[in-house]
């Protein structure tokens, strides 16, 4: 593709003069890094904070270690990836630029290329106007919390930063066909699936339509063509405007099944047959089964928005399948995956997390894409809606995001989980039952004495919460317990409009 072929090296100038620093401390989220650009970091913010990375990394790995970088096609990620690099560069790193890339491209990258460390610049599914950078050390894993605030720290003691060039900068190419490789395997699909790829007109576009063609799949591109501006919608498969796009291409092409990839392609959304969507924390069930018959005794990872039917799954059981609930986020979700040893984690988000013998280990959209292909192929004839068919039924509710700040969203969700615990041990009923059970390990979850749940829990990238739920009765009362849960967020006088509503 040109715009591969096109890529330069960068050539930096160590001379220019930049306004003063700026750098949001809202910026610092739980496991990576997310700001409106230049508005909460400009230039100068971004060097200091790829100085203060450097240097934590440096101090982690030692002097001189090597850091694998590349960047989506938003219309600034360039200009930010060159300020990260200079700042990464003073610190004395070498830095290894990938240019244009997915996320899981960076994240196999640092294993092809055996790198000390990675940063990816993204704002994956955020509106235009963020920018975000995703880092790590440990291989297929980005860092958590603790590191996050280290690194902060670091950015507060660097305000006297001098950009210097003291380490080694490379770019290479190649590596998105390596990466393009690896993914395809040795996959062969038997069946002959017609499938709507929908990309949102981000990064996905220029990967995904050729891994699935190489897989033998006749593909139908909707808005693959790449777009900064994202004219349709941005690329969030968790968006039922995306979904909904994707469910009439399926309808209008009679295809088998429908992909949507976020912006910087770890997320996967998927729309069957009929143009039905179907909850990612559902695919990852009916992937879950499947794999358990031929991995028996394996663990696999949930995160605290995905659907109660994993518990007491019959197949699951019957292949001796274990499965732990965990924090939402895809860097709590890898690292878990990784002390636990599972087999796979699946966060209702759309990050599949595929650990070995099937993967690496991190989250990887288009994997989780030939994984469904697979899927598909070994059902032989059956179509996507008869297999989703096979599942318990349950009625669940968008993720839903009402606004809350940022410095206030981790204080509501306190009030609104002392309230709901409060509740719990008056019986206080909720849609006719009572609350029997609270998990708290992120935001908090709270069980119906039917099985039915809530959940309320603080985003981890936008000043927002997360709202969602799910019933094993009825839409109706998925209803009953959306209006218990806003009538508690109303009651604080801090939560403002949703992003999208039941």
């Amino acid at each position: 593709m040109k715009i591969f072929e096109n890529q330069k090296p960068l050539s930096f100038d160590f001379n220019e003069s930049l306004d003063k620093a700026q750098i949001s401390p809202n910026g610092f989220r739980e496991y990576d890094a997310r700001w409106l650009y230049p508005e909460e970091i400009n230039k100068k913010g971004l060097e200091i904070f790829g100085y203060s990375l450097g240097k934590y990394i440096s101090n982690s790995e030692g002097q001189g270690s090597s850091i694998v970088i590349g960047q989506d096609y938003r219309s600034y990620s360039a200009e930010v990836k060159y300020h990260l690099a200079k700042g990464l560069l003073t610190s004395g790193l070498k830095v290894i630029d990938v240019g244009l890339s997915l996320s899981p491209m960076v994240y196999f990258a640092q294993h092809h290329l055996d790198t000390d460390s990675l940063a990816m610049i993204t704002a994956s599914h955020n509106e235009n106007g963020w920018t975000g950078i995703k880092c790590g050390i440990e291989k297929s894993l980005t860092f958590g919390p603790d590191d996050i605030k280290k690194i902060e720290t670091i950015t507060k003691d660097s305000h006297d930063y001098i950009p210097s060039n003291n380490g080694s900068y490379e770019f290479k190419k190649g590596i998105r066909d390596a990466y393009l490789k690896y993914l395809k395997g040795t996959q062969s699909v038997k069946r002959n699936l017609k499938i709507v790829l929908a990309c949102g007109n981000g990064t996905a576009g220029a990967f995904a339509p050729d891994l699935l063609r190489s897989l033998g799949c006749e593909v139908i591109e909707l808005h693959c063509n790449l777009d900064f501006k994202f004219p349709n919608y941005n690329p969030n498969p968790e968006d039922l405007t995306m979904l909904n796009d994707l469910a009439k291409s399926v309808k209008d092409n009679n295809a088998d099944i429908g992909f949507a990839f976020d912006g910087d392609g770890d997320r996967l959304g998927v729309v069957d047959n009929e143009g039905n969507e179907i909850f990612s924390d559902k695919i990852g069930l009916m992937l879950a089964e499947y794999l358990s018959e031929k991995y028996s005794s394996s663990k696999f990872v949930i995160d605290v928005k995905s659907t109660g039917l994993f518990f007491n799954n019959e197949i699951l059981k019957k292949n001796n399948c274990t499965v732990d609930m965990w924090k939402t986020g895809h860097s709590h979700m890898k690292r878990r995956v990784n002390e636990i040893n599972a087999l796979c984690g699946f966060e209702k988000s759309g990050h599949f997390f595929i650990g070995k013998p099937l993967g690496l280990g991190f989250d990887d959209g288009l994997r989780s894409a030939s994984m469904m292909i697979e899927y598909l192929d070994h059902h032989k004839n059956k179509s996507m809606s008869e297999l989703y068919s096979k599942l318990n039924t349950s009625y669940q509710s968008p993720t839903m995001a009402p606004f809350c700040k940022d410095e206030e969203k981790y204080d509501v969700v306190d009030e609104i989980t002392n309230k709901i615990i409060t509740d719990q041990k008056n019986k206080t009923k909720v849609a006719d039952c009572e609350i029997v059970e609270t998990n708290t390990v992120n935001g908090i979850r709270f069980s119906l004495s039917n099985g039915s749940w809530g959940l309320i829990r603080a985003s981890s990238n936008k000043p927002s919460l997360v709202i969602v739920i799910e019933s094993l009765v009825s839409n109706q009362e998925v209803e009953v317990i959306f209006k218990y849960i806003n009538a508690l967020l109303n009651e604080t006088g801090k939560v403002g409009e949703y992003d999208q509503k039941l």
